[in-house]
């Protein structure tokens, strides 16, 4: 509890560390609060695991042998076989560390080791976010420090400060410049000489060497002091850079709150990633939290995320240009050079700004305890969130059991009926897989305790689930957490809070995904069996029931289900059938629920979407139906949109030429207009070199190029090419590590656009690019890619 006696204060988590002082384990948390920052210190907070009371003994023997000092103390917990557990408690992170590998060896299982100090410490006190603690109050420069902290949960929303870092260097890495952005102070430090007019301009800091720039970046975050930085690729690139140079320059860079240094650890199984603690701030990254926020770009590079969500950025795609222009900026035009790294300080603020990226990251953490810069996190997000009511309920968790982990059937993909359709309508459940675990009480918990009951005997306490499984009806924590997220969720879109329903969203639907995984302690196959197979169940039946009223189903897809209506519709008449069909079903499963497992049914089939025109291709080459492929025009009133799944205009690894082909194509055709001369004269302009321009692939390198031994595909074969050239040139090798190849096939191969020697291979974009397009769609109007491209044949 916290005591009256001592200065009491809530505020936000930034960063949390957790370290050995003097053999006493030490607890510190950055914490955002309405008078500033300020560093909480907690002391003496045991590391603990749990071993069952039966190998206590054994344990305890082999522990004192090695020297290590532990407390034990026997508690009404047990793990999920029922085995009756005993903590045990180190002093120090040290000796809580060594307590698995010396007792795996012997046999013995230890429970809870991996669960980091400072994450039990918060989870524990379901703190998220939001904390209000107690301790000595000591005012320090730039901060409020405390000690012997008490802490507990608190409802507290944090107004954030953040700046945008970039960093503008030479091809070896040297610096040149670094841009920042914020609402305070805009600024960029130049290493250079400025003249007279130069050095009027008060938003340029200017330094007369690369150490100097880095100590001006040292006060600049003094004077300034972000809660959050923000950037492209800002960890990978512009911090290590940044750490590397200060190494070189034989300095320390405290860019941390209280003059700390951060704190580099490099990815163990990723030599490019690498992860950065900086005291008291928060650095998150535009591209990962733009993934972790579930959008998707066709490229990552910054300039096109800004022109595709902004409207603006840098049309600079090849690294050597923007190399070369970069290097000639800083030797003859020093302000264009800070303008231009300025620039993308703004577009990422601005970036951050338009998706709420910042938003939704203090959402997810208020949610889910997870740290505001965590990257996907979901099995973390769901252990935070489930451990401490485990706990409660006496147990305590499963160790990670990869090596037992076996496949549970994906989501229900029907065979599509592959054809040219009027009036398509896409009936959707609603949160499908939460509203199963909802209906049907699928939890991890329910199902130790649902096992625990006589088969047949136990059916008025436990629902039956697949492979096996049986949940209690009562003893469960999951179906609550889904449901007290789901009405959060509603509340939210009727506030019109996009960045908290989203977080809520992604947060809900990843906690099938999460007891599915091999990576999270909590999977069971029969968990999440029975979450799919039901699924299964209900997209079969709803199936049934809605052919029963007379229309046909084209497709089903994990929640999805597409309807024909069998002939043309007017919007009014296809909205007023796909309203009377939700209704229908929607009954039906509430009573059919009710009545077979006496739940209440949580399931909800929501209308979608009426696609006046439908497309439902067929694998290619194939006559069978495609899956997760088709393309539907929707008409609201006056407007149209095309919608496109799965196809060559979505895809990244198709050319510009086949996707404007296929719009222009698919829009003739699904408004019934001439098709011939088009298709033709595309084919022979393409011949003609008219498109050459829009013949570009772009791949990505996913391996090392040395890696690629046996089969070489063309982007492959492209970038050894590029990086022969770069060789030859004296440039640094571009694509070694991975990374993206732009490329064209000539009659010679492929080879990169940077180094293209031979002329386009026309017949290869022909068969490979505009025939598989053309053949999707045009069997369906009776017409043929090849007879309408065949030369013309003169009468003799």
């Amino acid at each position: 509890m916290l005591t009256q006696a001592q200065t009491q204060a809530q505020g936000f988590v930034l960063t949390r560390q957790s370290r050995d002082v003097r053999g006493r384990t030490e607890i510190v948390l950055w914490v955002s609060t309405p008078q500033g920052p300020a560093r909480l210190v907690v002391q003496d907070e045991k590391p603990v695991c749990f071993i069952r009371q039966q190998d206590q003994q054994a344990a305890q023997q082999a522990l004192h042998q090695a020297g290590l000092v532990v407390t034990w103390k026997p508690l009404p917990l047990k793990n999920f076989q029922h085995d009756p557990m005993s903590a045990c408690y180190c002093t120090s992170i040290r000796d809580s560390l060594q307590v698995s590998t010396l007792l795996t060896p012997l046999g013995i299982e230890v429970f809870e080791a991996d669960i980091r100090l400072t994450d039990r410490y918060l989870m524990e006190r379901f703190i998220k976010g939001g904390i209000a603690f107690t301790g000595q109050h000591q005012s320090r420069a730039g901060y409020d420090d405390y000690s012997g902290v008490k802490a507990k949960a608190a409802d507290y929303k944090p107004t954030l400060s953040m700046v945008s870092l970039d960093i503008e260097c030479s091809e070896k890495g040297i610096l040149y410049s670094i841009g920042l952005h914020s609402e305070r102070d805009s600024r960029v430090i130049m290493v250079g000489e400025p003249t007279p007019e130069q050095a009027a301009l008060d938003w340029i800091r200017w330094v007369e060497s690369e150490k100097a720039l880095l100590l001006a970046l040292e006060e600049w975050f003094i004077a300034f002091d972000p809660d959050i930085v923000i950037g492209w690729n800002v960890i990978d690139f512009d911090f290590r850079l940044l750490l590397k140079r200060a190494e070189w320059n034989a300095i320390t860079l405290r860019l941390g709150r209280g003059k700390q240094p951060p704190h580099w650890r490099q990815s163990s199984q990723n030599a490019n990633q690498g992860f950065i603690t900086v005291p008291g701030r928060v650095v998150m990254d535009g591209i990962d939290t733009l993934k972790t926020a579930t959008y998707n770009f066709r490229s990552w590079s910054l300039e096109s995320v800004a022109q595709e969500l902004l409207g603006e950025g840098k049309l600079v795609h090849n690294v050597h240009d923007r190399m070369a222009e970069i290097n000639q900026m800083f030797r003859e035009d020093k302000v264009a050079l800070a303008t231009y790294n300025l620039q993308d300080c703004k577009l990422v603020t601005r970036i951050f700004a338009h998706t709420h990226l910042l938003d939704f990251a203090i959402e997810r953490c208020c949610l889910t305890g997870v740290e505001l810069d965590r990257i996907g996190g979901s099995v973390a997000a769901f252990t935070n969130l489930y451990l401490p009511q485990l706990h409660r309920a006496g147990y305590v968790a499963p160790s990670l059991d990869s090596d037992n982990w076996i496949a549970s059937p994906g989501g229900y993909v029907m065979d599509s009926k592959p054809g040219l359709y009027q009036s398509v309508l896409v009936l959707d459940f609603k949160s499908l897989y939460p509203s199963i675990i909802r209906t049907f009480r699928i939890d991890p918990l329910g199902l130790v305790e649902g096992l625990l009951l006589e088969e047949g005997k136990g059916d008025e306490q436990a629902i039956a689930g697949f492979r096996g499984g049986r949940f209690h009806r009562q003893r469960h924590f999951l179906p609550k957490m889904i449901e007290d997220l789901w009405a959060a969720r509603d509340q939210a879109k009727r506030d019109g809070e996009k960045a908290f329903s989203q977080a809520i969203k992604i947060i809900m639907n990843s906690f099938y995904g999460v007891l599915g995984s091999s990576g999270c302690r909590f999977f069971d196959h029969r968990l999440a069996s029975s979450i799919t197979m039901r699924g299964h169940e209900i997209m079969k039946t709803t199936r049934e029931l809605i052919e029963r009223k007379g229309y046909e189903v084209i497709y089903g897809d994990t929640d999805s289900t597409f309807v024909s209506l069998n002939s043309e519709k007017t919007s009014e008449d296809a909205d007023a059938i796909g309203q009377q069909l939700v209704a229908y079903i929607n009954q039906w499963w509430a009573d059919h629920l009710r009545e077979t497992y006496s739940v209440e049914s949580a399931l909800e089939l929501e209308y979608e979407t009426h696609y006046c025109k439908f497309l439902m291709p067929t694998i290619r080459g194939q006559e069978t139906g495609s899956k997760k492929r088709y393309a539907g025009l929707i008409r609201q009133g006056e407007q149209e949109k095309m919608v496109y799944k799965g196809l060559e205009t979505v895809r990244t690894d198709w050319t510009p030429l086949a996707q404007t082909f296929q719009q222009a194509l698919y829009h003739r055709v699904f408004h019934d207009l001439d098709v011939d001369e088009y298709v033709r004269d595309y084919a022979q302009a393409t011949r003609a070199g008219e498109y050459d321009s829009e013949l570009v692939y772009r791949k990505r390198l996913r391996r090392h190029l040395s890696e690629y031994q046996k089969n070489v595909p063309p982007h492959v074969r492209a970038a050894r090419m590029a990086d022969e050239q770069n060789a030859r040139m004296g440039r640094p090798l571009q694509y070694q590590n991975g990374g993206w190849i732009e490329y064209v096939i000539t009659v010679n191969g492929p080879e990169p656009i940077e180094a293209q020697q031979s002329p386009i291979d026309y017949d290869h974009y022909v068969d490979k690019q505009l025939r598989p397009v053309a053949d999707g769609i045009l069997p369906f109007i009776g017409l043929s890619f090849d007879a309408m491209t065949a030369p013309q044949l003169g009468l003799f």
